[in-house]
């Protein structure tokens, strides 16, 4: 059998390049020259896990199946590789540390003096080998090629024993691993000349350390100029065909493009002596994600009403997930994310022209989208905007959060419970429409909640859900929540026309929400308690936020009318 082949990317300069974007298209050339990809990043921070991080600080949390808490690039791996990863496809300094403290209380390495090199460094290697050997396509066997992403810059105190650990790895794998190094060459004053020293003194520091580059992936605005490349060439001791520019371009789908037209595939495949490199065929993914995504031109205005929208990246998975359905709807997306404290009260009275200007976006939008979120800012803007969809008859998604917001207005407006509210917000609201689950950690925070993925059993085949899903019977979506609706108030709901079309297998935990004649002829509001963006793939878009495009755009009904007849679950 052959060994595994390694490609590890690491970055300099500055974070934020596009590691994981990279990474992702790294992965999409060597699928599509029908190789077995997987993925691992290493995240350098002491956290065990992201679960507990802020959005501000670090973007969005990924959950995979298994219930794993990881940093957003894992969502950029599947979504680019049509993967499932696993929880073990995400290490951090946290994990590592904690498996080796657990191997010395057990007195693994007794009579040893445990330390960073070789006990951290070993355990890094032997995770990485273990992680690239699981299969993540649903297929057996082992994958051939595992992406490594480095997090942070080379040079990083924090990232100093992965990058002695991955010195070491490169001997132990032998030629069977290639470095990728992504650096920045900016632009600097009015001249317009691409400066070439910044990269250099990446890599120097990246040799210093026991890394050799094998390909430079040279961020810039624009495509390198023939003497740059030239010039990183000599300097970073590389062949000029290894350095590779990854300009700026129109859709992140045409990264996998710029470097196929560059050979960057013929290049990995030789240095890692695969040989299946001339059948790489990207027209597929060139006309139905690059050029797609391009030519669109009706408009959609989706607005999303969230609490952390100075940062997309915070809502990264949502976003892609509205692109992925407006790719197959045909219509071009234009999303506006309203911060929800700005829709309250109390934001007209400290600034008028913020309050006038949200409140716009919503009356304006073609549908409204709530997000999953923690914390209690922002929750009365987020009821509002719910509200106003409910009576204007506006599409409304609501996810996690989203949907206990649609419960706690309706329990408000219509159920006449003025004072209605989450205990997760009021713990003594004396009508609590959600509340905190049974079985959840009330004193740990990190990997408590309920997690992953889990089953939905649909209630009835004549909704919205079963007929965009095409299930009759279940389907099965990741989660990440503490709190649920109080299931003593869902006769009362359903009563009032607020349908719960799924629930859990017990059937005491309400899923999925559809609306029941209030007001009549509402063309979508729906809402789930697990996260279907997380599962939403370019070309296979979720069903619920391609539900939702569609009924922005007023093609709902016909496209609901061609799928009356849900096929069983057990025949996917």
């Amino acid at each position: 059998m052959q060994a595994t082949k390694y490609v590890l990317v690491t970055g300099g300069v500055v974070s934020g390049l596009g590691k994981g974007v990279t990474a992702s298209s790294i992965g999409v050339l060597l699928k599509n020259c029908g190789y077995r990809v997987t993925s691992i990043k290493i995240d350098p921070y002491l956290n065990v896990d992201a679960g507990t991080m802020s959005p501000f600080e670090h973007g969005e949390v990924f959950v995979l199946d298994d219930g794993g808490e990881a940093d957003l690039d894992l969502g950029n791996y599947e979504r680019f590789l049509d993967i499932t990863l696993t929880r073990d496809s995400n290490i951090t300094t946290g994990k590592i540390y904690q498996a080796v403290i657990e191997r010395e209380r057990r007195g693994d390495y007794l009579g040893k003096t445990v330390q960073v090199v070789p006990h951290v460094t070993d355990a890094i290697q032997d995770w990485i080998q273990r992680v690239a050997a699981q299969p993540v396509d649903g297929k057996a066997g082992v994958p051939h090629v595992c992406v490594i992403e480095l997090g942070g810059t080379v040079g990083d105190i924090e990232s100093a024993p992965f990058v002695e650990a991955l010195r070491q790895f490169c001997i132990r794998v032998g030629d069977n691993i290639c470095n990728v190094h992504v650096s920045l060459v900016p632009v600097i004053g009015v001249v317009g000349e691409q400066k070439t020293k910044p990269t250099q003194h990446s890599v120097q520091v990246l040799r210093s350390l026991g890394i050799t580059p094998t390909f430079l992936a040279c961020r810039s605005s624009y495509p390198l100029e023939d003497s740059v490349r030239s010039k990183l060439a000599l300097f970073c001791n590389v062949p000029t065909a290894n350095v590779l520019s990854l300009h700026d371009v129109s859709n992140i789908w045409r990264v996998p493009l710029i470097m196929q037209e560059q050979g960057a595939h013929r290049l990995l495949c030789a240095k890692l002596g695969l040989t299946e490199a001339d059948k790489l065929d990207l027209t597929s993914w060139k006309v139905n994600l690059a050029d797609r995504w391009d030519s669109l031109t009706d408009p959609i205005k989706i607005t999303l009403i969230g609490k952390y929208t100075n940062l997309s990246d915070a809502y990264l998975s949502v976003i892609k997930s509205l692109q992925h359905a407006c790719m197959e709807a045909r219509v071009k997306l234009e999303l506006e994310l309203v911060e929800a404290a700005s829709l309250e009260p109390e934001s007209k009275e400290s600034d008028l022209t913020v309050y006038d200007a949200s409140w716009r976006k919503l009356v304006e939008a073609d549908g409204i989208l709530v997000p999953g979120g923690f914390g209690s800012r922002g929750v009365e803007g987020k009821i509002l905007a719910a509200n106003y969809a409910r009576i204007n008859k506006k599409p409304y998604l609501g996810i996690c959060l989203g949907m206990q917001i649609a419960v706690i207005e309706f329990v408000r407006n219509v159920l006449g419970m003025t004072e209605a509210n989450s205990t997760e917000f009021a713990p003594a609201t004396p009508h609590p429409a959600v509340v905190f689950m049974p079985e959840i950690s009330m004193t740990h925070k990190g990997g408590t909640m309920r997690l992953g993925a889990r089953r939905t059993v649909l209630q009835t085949m004549s909704c919205i859900s079963a007929k965009l899903y095409q299930q009759d019977q279940y389907i099965d979506e990741r989660h990440r929540h503490r709190y649920e609706v109080n299931p003593d108030l869902v006769p009362k709901l359903e009563e009032a026309g607020m349908h719960f079309v799924g629930r859990d297998e017990t059937g005491e935990r309400m899923e999925i929400l559809e609306l029941v004649n209030q007001p009549a002829d509402h063309p979508y509001y729906v809402a789930a308690q697990f996260h279907p963006e997380f599962k939403s793939r370019p070309g296979k878009p979720s069903p619920l936020f391609l539900g939702f495009i569609l009924a922005a755009s007023k093609r709902l009904d016909s496209y609901l009318r061609s799928r009356d007849f849900p096929r069983s679950a057990t025949q996917t």
